[in-house]
């Protein structure tokens, strides 16, 4: 059984309303006794990589990515922060392969595990699905970062044979509307402690 301030950063609706995560995660979530913020934090880029995922599918179905392993990347990119909490409130990168590392002690595959380590690097030989949980990292709090959205570019240019100027134009335009509502995302995350003490 979570403790009530986990339980309510996995279940509190949130403003814009959060997507919850993966039963598998929140199982997880709850076994390692991750801290609460975490646990919203999870929600809210797992939330933005849904609607990331929506917007690929809808706009360029001729992309093959692989939807569940995006969104369960998403769900747990941030999950070494419960081994380095001092990460949650302060920069570090510690938690990334901390992270890798006990998602497979944990019984999740190396396919799945990676994204604890990847999602803050990315570059010429990363997937599409590695693309989307780090642009879903950034722009649930209104970052943008234009060498990632770039590649992200690239690879659907030529996935789709569209021009590179329409999907970058159709991209910033998601990554807009998903971006005016970080306020919302950032409070959500904010009103859940840190610690459970």
């Amino acid at each position: 059984m979570p403790s009530e301030a986990l339980r309510r950063a996995l279940t509190d609706p949130g403003e814009p309303p959060l997507r919850p995560l993966p039963d598998e995660v929140a199982a997880l979530l709850d076994r390692l006794a991750a801290p609460p913020r975490l646990a919203a934090h999870l929600r809210a880029v797992h939330d933005v990589a849904v609607t990331l995922a929506d917007w690929l599918e809808k706009r360029h179905p001729e992309v093959d990515f692989d939807r569940e392993a995006t969104l369960f990347g998403a769900a747990v990119h941030d999950i070494g922060k419960t081994i380095h909490p001092g990460e949650l409130s302060g920069p570090g990168s510690a938690h990334e392969q901390a992270g890798y590392e006990l998602l497979l002690s944990q019984g999740i595959s190396e396919e799945r595990a990676r994204f604890a380590r990847t999602h803050a690097a990315w570059g010429e030989d990363v997937g599409v699905e590695n693309l989307l949980v780090s642009t879903a990292d950034k722009v649930w709090k209104a970052k943008r970062v234009e060498d990632l959205e770039q590649l992200l570019v690239d690879r659907l240019t030529v996935a789709s044979g569209q021009s590179s100027w329409e999907v970058f134009l159709a991209l910033d335009d998601i990554l807009d509307r998903i971006a005016a509502d970080a306020d919302g995302r950032l409070a959500f995350q904010a009103r859940h402690p840190a610690s459970e003490t």
